[in-house]
């Protein structure tokens, strides 16, 4: 059976680049599989929304309607991959409801392939929030990115021996040019003139781990 991949990209923490590991994801997939759907659940700007309203709908899980409604769209087996931006306000809230209702086990059941994309902080919060993860999802695939702009290269103990996706730090005014709500990353890679520049090898680097994550998610290797 094919397997529709849905990613939740999360954090317990505020500005750690959730959105912007989102939006790297979002176009990395529709650029592969020219068929992509988002979801937002932030309360907070900037917002997926902001930056690729044609491919994202907002979603909300403060009553059981808007649950069901996000969870029924989540655990449909349809070959188009899915990405949930996780605002930090509603981590707690998403991540009990999906325990509660057995969502992991019923996207299996289905087809979908759920992996949680996680950025920690090096603080507490982060620490419980993937001990909660470890102990609560043991079924589905956690993958911890190491936002460098963060991390700075210092790797939580408490995270174990465990493989990252790395996102490398970036310049600052090249973190200030991503951040214009026109900018696309696959439009860069499309019209830059220049391959061996930063910005250019940055993305194609991200879009190239992506491509790794999707490999071994299909080969059951996470």
């Amino acid at each position: 059976m094919t397997r529709t991949p849905v990613y939740i990209v999360c954090s317990p923490r505020p500005r750690v680049g959730k959105t912007l590991v989102s939006r790297l994801l979002v176009e990395y997939l529709d650029l592969e599989n020219r068929n992509t759907t988002a979801f937002d659940i932030n309360l907070n700007e900037p917002s997926l929304l902001d930056h690729l309203p044609k491919l994202t709908e907002t979603a909300s899980i403060e009553d059981t309607m808007g649950q069901m409604q996000l969870m029924d769209r989540l655990i449909v087996n349809d070959g188009v991959p899915k990405v949930v931006d996780l605002g930090f306000h509603a981590f707690d809230g998403f991540f009990k409801m999906a325990f509660e209702i057995g969502f992991a086990k019923e996207a299996q059941r289905r087809g979908v392939q759920v992996a949680v994309l996680f950025i920690p902080d090096r603080d507490r919060t982060s620490h419980r929030a993937w001990d909660m993860l470890k102990e609560k999802f043991t079924d589905t695939a956690l993958v911890p990115v190491n936002n460098e702009q963060i991390l700075l290269g210092e790797i939580p103990p408490w995270m174990g021996e465990v493989e990252m996706l790395d996102i490398a730090i970036l310049p600052g005014f090249l973190k200030t040019y991503i951040e214009r709500s026109n900018f696309s990353f696959t439009g860069f890679l499309r019209t830059s003139t220049d391959k061996s520049s930063e910005l250019y090898q940055w993305i194609l680097n991200c879009f190239v781990r992506f491509r790794e994550l999707g490999v071994k998610l299909a080969q059951h290797r996470i």
